[in-house]
């Protein structure tokens, strides 16, 4: 999916100026990386505003349309108000399309309804990691990766090493030896998988 936003070299730096930026319907932010100086920008709220509320500019390489030019960047960081629906500040960084980066890309959970630990026994899904961090040059960045669930009991778990991943993508905690747990299912109270765990406890004769 690609997305673009549009961007205003500021010229005025500071809190007052940031300040009367916001009274203007304006954002201030930053760019930066990619050896380059960091450049002092502004943003239309409105636009950047219902732009965060989609999840792929979150995960994805992004066009920046700064007057004549074009940039490649990704979202890096932003604040907002703490209790109105008010942007404060953004931060992006570029993109060099020959060097691996690091991004958190977002799970998606497909075929739950048919995993036989919920169809067959009533389990419950249990999204423990909601996404995960992968190393990958920018032309390989997924916008989201799959985690299938269609054949997944009850009381078993999905871990980062069972995902596939499209080619030339690393997940950052396997690089560092932590196959951590994706999703589970968990097994209802009362459930099958209980009930033969207590009737094996119960047939089991007590220690003389």
């Amino acid at each position: 999916m690609k997305t673009e936003f549009n961007a205003t070299l500021r010229t005025v730096q500071g809190t007052g100026a940031s300040r009367r930026l916001r009274r203007a319907g304006k954002v201030p932010a930053i760019v930066y990386g990619a050896g380059q100086d960091v450049a002092v920008i502004e943003l239309d709220h409105n636009e950047i505003y219902h732009t965060l509320r989609h999840e792929s500019f979150h995960s994805s390489l992004l066009t920046m349309n700064l007057g004549s030019s074009k940039e490649m960047v990704v979202l890096r960081d932003y604040q907002m108000h703490p209790f109105r629906q008010q942007v404060m500040h953004v931060d992006f960084q570029r993109v060099d399309q020959n060097e691996k980066m690091h991004m958190k890309v977002p799970f998606h959970i497909i075929n739950a309804d048919l995993a036989p630990g919920v169809k067959l026994t009533g389990g419950t899904v249990n999204h423990v990691l909601t996404e995960a961090d992968v190393n990958c040059l920018p032309k390989d960045l997924p916008e989201f990766i799959e985690v299938d669930l269609a054949n997944l009991a009850a009381g078993h778990s999905v871990h980062l090493s069972d995902i596939k991943l499209p080619k030339g993508v690393d997940f950052v905690q396997l690089m560092h030896g932590d196959d951590a747990v994706v999703a589970n299912i968990k097994v209802p109270r009362g459930g099958a998988a209980e009930e033969g765990t207590e009737g094996a406890a119960e047939e089991t004769p007590p220690a003389a």
